[in-house]
């Protein structure tokens, strides 16, 4: 970055550390930290639209849907969550080149050939000659889709678990007023689920921004890969040599998601209490006395 780093071997201390931070390998290692809040940021609405979906399905009075939801949130639970990180970008990847051979590329040519599956240039994803980021950007959205169908679950449990917390009464009440189901569900049971939902949600999200340096294994250069490259002795990554620094390197990622998961926990404190106004709950019993005192 600075002029005086041209020539690294010419340089000693301050002065190196400084070309040694701003370096353009060490300005992606930054970088990937903006990787981690976005998988978080479009992860976890799509994990709850998911559980939301999946909680809504496994109370539905449609059957093959009621079953759909349960299996679906059985299924993930039950199955170790790095096999479904492996699995899902895998399957997608090759499920979406399977349509696409099947339209851009001779229809006789076998998908399957041995153990490997081949697919036309045509029908690559990305394509070989697409920019590198256009590859990044395919392989963070396996990534997303992934970590969606895994939390998804989890939420859809927590979720379905929430609604089933809500007093049936009040429920009964409303439908006693008139209201039809659709109208007890927006206006009556979904309001009120959140402050059930919340200590499971809460959790959930610790797991969540814990489980983003799995996108080590699925092959995108973030945080874990950075620090792993930079710490080394010597790397094909680095053009600095210096000792096996990765013990400070992962250091820094320790302290990185204590504090993450520090802020976590006021912001969720929070919005615990905000939801726990007015509700029939210890929360909201405990809101209540500390006001009246």
């Amino acid at each position: 970055m600075f002029s005086y780093c041209s020539d690294p071997s010419q340089l000693e201390g301050l002065v190196w550390m400084s070309c040694y931070l701003t370096s353009g390998t060490h300005l992606l290692f930054y970088a990937s930290f903006g990787t981690v809040f976005l998988l978080l940021a479009l992860t976890a609405p799509a994990a709850l639209a998911l559980g939301y979906a999946g909680a809504l399905a496994s109370r539905s009075q449609i059957a093959p849907l009621r079953w759909f939801g349960k299996t679906y949130t059985s299924m993930v639970r039950g199955i170790p969550d790095i096999l479904f990180f492996l699995f899902v970008p895998i399957a997608l990847d090759q499920g979406l080149e399977w349509v696409r051979h099947q339209f851009l590329c001779d229809s006789g040519t076998p998908v399957r050939q041995g153990n490997d599956f081949v697919v036309c240039p045509a029908a690559k994803l990305p394509l070989n000659n697409a920019a590198e980021w256009v590859h990044n950007t395919y392989n963070l959205t396996l990534a997303i889709i992934a970590f969606a169908v895994v939390f998804g679950a989890f939420a859809a449990n927590v979720l379905y678990g929430a609604m089933q917390a809500v007093p049936r009464a009040q429920l009964e009440t409303a439908e006693a007023y008139g209201m039809t189901p659709r109208q007890v569900m927006r206006r009556i049971l979904v309001p009120q689920m959140w402050i059930y939902a919340l200590p499971g949600l809460s959790n959930l999200w610790m797991i969540l921004i814990k489980a983003t340096p799995l996108l080590f294994i699925l092959g995108i250069e973030d945080v874990v890969y950075w620090a792993r490259e930079l710490g080394g002795a010597k790397t094909s990554a680095f053009s600095y040599p210096h000792p096996d620094w990765r013990l400070y390197y992962f250091l820094a990622l320790l302290v990185f998601y204590l504090l993450m998961t520090a802020i976590s926990e006021r912001v969720l404190a929070r919005v615990t209490r905000r939801l726990s106004r007015g509700q029939a709950t210890l929360g909201g019993e405990a809101l209540r006395r500390e006001a009246a005192a």
